[in-house]
């Protein structure tokens, strides 16, 4: 089974380069607003390590409820692989900032949402 937010898909103005990206999200707690409410935590460590728990989602009914993988940055695009989640897919994501503390996301699939920067 794969984890999947979708919010349609949305024009947006210039996405955030690498150095945005390094500066805004890496070390911080990205909250995803989930479709059936509520927001989903995903850490984007330094070391490279990108984890996530939907736990408080109730989502452990549906798939594995916490994971980790690892991040990188690619032609300004953040880039995700989990070792179980989306089977392991590589995934990238264009980033939009839309406040000191929301972004828009894009997915390479052309699923889209949005977020909040936290701590």
């Amino acid at each position: 089974m794969s984890l999947s937010f979708s919010f349609g898909t949305a024009a947006f103005a210039a996405g955030m380069t690498e150095a945005e990206i390094r500066e805004k999200i890496i070390g911080h707690t990205i909250y995803l607003e989930a479709p059936m409410g509520g927001e989903f935590p995903l850490n984007y460590r330094t070391s490279g390590v990108v984890d996530g728990d939907g736990k408080a989602l109730g989502i452990g009914k549906l798939i594995q409820p916490s994971d980790t993988g690892k991040w990188w940055i690619a032609d300004d695009k953040l880039c995700q692989q989990f070792n179980t989640w989306y089977k392991g897919a590589k995934m990238c994501f264009d980033l939009t900032a839309t406040g000191a503390d929301k972004v828009k996301w894009v997915r390479d699939n052309g699923e889209s949402g949005v977020a909040r920067i936290g701590n």
